[in-house]
């Protein structure tokens, strides 16, 4: 189904009025895209500071970066050393949940996707740390950049097999893909252009850690790629590439693709203010991100819970509203469960995303994740996203505060007066229940607490971004 706005208006810098209010809906609607989801003081500041302020904040990232970074740098050696990709895929979800940053995380888990290289076959746990830093570093910045990197890049030289490639025996994985996945998009391209690229990618080779060119095994040769000749190396096909008139129209739709709707097909027309954008700047990623989540588009209505949540998210957004500190080790094998493994994409075309994130295995297996991360029963998480702890510093007296407090807290209490009513429902039935003889009346507060969150996290409306 595609979508019909007029692309003047869908670009132009949203405005707070009273058919379309700066609220609490459209807060949490940008923490939700822009991050992991916000924690009551999250919401609250967006909702005092305008939505231009806590844009730029986001933009911006939090105070402590660097420290961070240092603080998790020496574990990356570590694991790099021991060369182990499931460790690794916990220090990453460690890095998105506890960030000063989340946005710079949930960009670059956008563009792990769009490269996506996976350890199953790279089998080098450092590699794909280099490669995530690699993401990182520009993910925000130049796309031409990260494109001309991750040409080189040894994570990727193992998984698309350019390294070795060789005059007289090229291997067109990465020339192929380069023009179907990374910049130009199907149809805008020859198989011819791909054999012909191929010879330009000859002659890398990974020695130790990082990439090296033997000159000796390059086809230096004449080609032909995309209309245009000349004796072109790997260098000069990525800026070929990213010449063409596609390309910045491919890479629009992918931000777009992330941060507006999957399912919402944009026409060539809507896409044409951000390629231009992309093309007159060339390539700068973040000015086009600043653009997106700054728009009319990124705020209307047609928009607004329009995504399925990924798993990463949607776990991620729990612990983060409910400031839990826990370890992301169990976590990252629950997300396997539910079909997510960071580091680990299913193929070159990543995750499909959208309604194949859910069927009726994976949906009960986030209930049974959110059970995990809320009941305090489960050894994996233990009390480290309590509800209860939190319902206890927000001082909430009652089960309708409760309900109330994480309505508004998971989904800004935009959800049918039906789905509270129920709830209101269950805790009254709990009331009325038997308890433990052990219990205290703190100890069965606390437990229909931990139960109305968990229902909360049930809804459908929560498996929506």
């Amino acid at each position: 189904m595609g979508i019909e706005v007029d692309p003047k208006w869908a670009w132009t810098p949203y405005t707070p009025s009273e058919k379309a209010p700066w609220d609490l809906r459209r807060a949490g609607h940008l923490h939700r895209r822009a991050a992991f989801g916000a924690t009551a003081a999250d919401l609250e500041a967006g909702l005092k500071n305008g939505p231009d302020k806590t844009i730029d904040a986001l933009l911006k990232g939090g105070p402590g970066q660097d420290k961070f970074d240092a603080d998790t740098a020496g574990l990356a050696e570590s694991i790099s050393r021991s060369n182990n990709g499931r460790q690794a895929s916990a220090w990453w979800l460690y890095r998105m949940l506890y960030t000063p940053h989340p946005l710079l995380e949930k960009l670059t888990l956008c563009w792990h996707n769009h490269f996506a290289t996976s350890d199953k076959k790279v089998n080098n746990a450092g590699f794909m740390l280099r490669q995530y830093e690699l993401l990182r570093r520009n993910a925000l910045g130049s796309f031409r950049s990260m494109l001309q990197e991750m040409s080189k890049d040894p994570a990727m030289m193992v998984w698309l097999d350019t390294r070795g490639s060789k005059k007289g025996n090229p291997n067109e994985n990465y020339a192929r893909e380069l023009m179907e996945l990374f910049s130009l998009g199907i149809g805008h391209y020859t198989e011819k252009d791909i054999r012909e690229a191929a010879r330009a990618f000859t002659g890398w080779d990974i020695k130790g850690s990082g990439p090296t060119f033997n000159a000796g095994q390059h086809d230096s040769g004449e080609k032909t790629v995309l209309g245009k000749h000349g004796n072109f190396k790997g260098r000069d096909i990525v800026n070929i590439c990213l010449e063409q008139e596609a390309a910045p129209r491919f890479i629009a739709g992918k931000l777009y693709r992330f941060y507006v709707s999957e399912t919402l097909e944009p026409p060539p027309e809507l896409l044409a203010p951000l390629a231009q954008q992309l093309r007159e700047s060339d390539y700068n990623l973040g000015a086009v991100v600043r653009t997106i989540l700054r728009s009319n588009l990124f705020f209307a209505p047609v928009v607004y819970r329009s995504r399925v949540k990924s798993p990463v998210v949607f776990a991620l957004g729990i612990v983060h509203a409910l400031e839990g500190r826990i370890g992301t080790t169990a976590l990252a094998e629950a997300l396997d469960g539910l079909g997510q493994h960071v580091f680990f994409p299913p193929s070159v075309k990543g995750w499909d995303g959208g309604q194949a994130w859910l069927n009726g295995h994976t949906i009960l297996a986030r209930q049974n994740l959110a059970l995990a991360l809320t009941s305090t029963e489960d050894l994996r998480f233990g009390r480290r996203t309590d509800p209860a702890a939190l319902a206890s510093k927000h001082q909430l007296k009652s089960d309708a505060e409760a309900v109330d407090f994480f309505l508004r807290l998971f989904l800004q209490g935009d959800v049918p007066t039906e789905s509270r009513q129920k709830l209101l429902d269950y805790a009254a039935r709990s009331r009325k229940s038997g308890v433990p003889a052990y219990w205290t009346t703190e100890d069965a507060a606390a437990h229909r607490v931990r139960s109305l969150c968990h229902l909360v996290l049930s809804l459908p409306e929560f498996q929506l971004d």
